[in-house]
Parts: C-alpha cells; sequence; structure tokens
C-alpha cells in the first residue's frame, strides 16, 4: 500500500531540520503519541544523521482482527537517515517503520525544501503486511495510525518552531 503525504512548516529548511535533528524534539513528538514507553536518539554518521525513534503503544484502539494478530501492545520503530544539506538547504532521506515483530514494515524516502509556508517535507512509502490472507487488512488498519502520527510530528513541529 502506498503512503504519500506532505507537511508544511513556517521556517526555513535549516530550522527545521536542525528541530528535526534535536534529541529534545523527537523525544517529544514521540511522547505526544501517548507510548506506554519509547527511546528516541539523533546520530551523526559522517555527512548523514539518523534519528531512531521506538515507541511501544497499546492496541486498544485496533480492528479485533489485528489484536489477535499482535497481542495488547505493540512496538513501532522508526528509522530516518537524512542526507548532507544541498547547497539550497534541501535534504532526502530514508525512512523504515518496523511494526512490532509481525512482519509489516514501511520503506520510504523523505524529501525535505523549500517550499509551502516555508518548508514542505515530502513523504513517500510503500507499507507491506507479508501476512497470507490479511496482508491487505492489516496494511490497512496500520496506514490510519502511521499518518497520525505524520499529523502529530507537525503538530508538534509547528509549536516547537514557534517556541
Amino acid at each position: 500500500m502506498r503512503i504519500t503525504t506532505s507537511f508544511d512548516y513556517a521556517a526555513t529548511p535549516e530550522d527545521v531540520f536542525a528541530m528535526l535533528a534535536d534529541p529534545a524534539f523527537q523525544a517529544a513528538k514521540v511522547e505526544a503519541t501517548h507510548p506506554l514507553s519509547r527511546t528516541a536518539s539523533v546520530t551523526p554518521k559522517g555527512e548523514q544523521t539518523e534519528i531512531v525513534t521506538s515507541r511501544v503503544i497499546s492496541t486498544d484502539g485496533f480492528p479485533d482482527f489485528a489484536k489477535s494478530i499482535i497481542g495488547p501492545k505493540l512496538r513501532v520503530t522508526e528509522t530516518i537517515v537524512w542526507s548532507r544539506a544541498s547547497a539550497d538547504g534541501s535534504r532526502t532521506g530514508t525512512m523504515t517503520i518496523a511494526i512490532g515483530d509481525a512482519p509489516v514494515r514501511m520503506n520510504g524516502t523523505l524529501r525535505l525544501a523549500a517550499g509551502g509556508s516555508g518548508t514542505r517535507i515530502a513523504v513517500d512509502g510503500d507499507l507491506k503486511a507479508k501476512i497470507p490472507l490479511l496482508g491487505g487488512k492489516v496494511e490497512k488498519a496500520a496506514e490510519r495510525p502511521i499518518l497520525s502520527a505524520i499529523e502529530k510530528e507537525q503538530e508538534v513541529g509547528e509549536k516547537w518552531l514557534a517556541g
């Protein structure tokens, strides 16, 4: 299942990336999703920056068939590797979202560049659930929580940048 979205921040690409690369912002964005537990790290790796967040969430709001596969809680680990900035401040990134021990994963690309109200981040990912007979249903069930987490990140980011 393809997941494509974008969102804007009223700030320069340099300011938006500084926010994204701040461990305190990463912790705040994950905490805003009300996890049972969480970790966040930002690690420079040469000319790249790796951001890893992990959260354990309750599956209370999930469809019954998903809960029967997953159980009462689920670990979601997001790994993003951003490139160094281009001359115009834009960056590209790769993203992997691993969903628990289930064979459910989203791989995609990110683009951070001037646009919209200042900076636009575009997300293009492919969500796959390799579960016989139920893969499509699991992908559909996972789509809304993934989009909600992206929306929550934007909300936290807007507040963060507003000071």
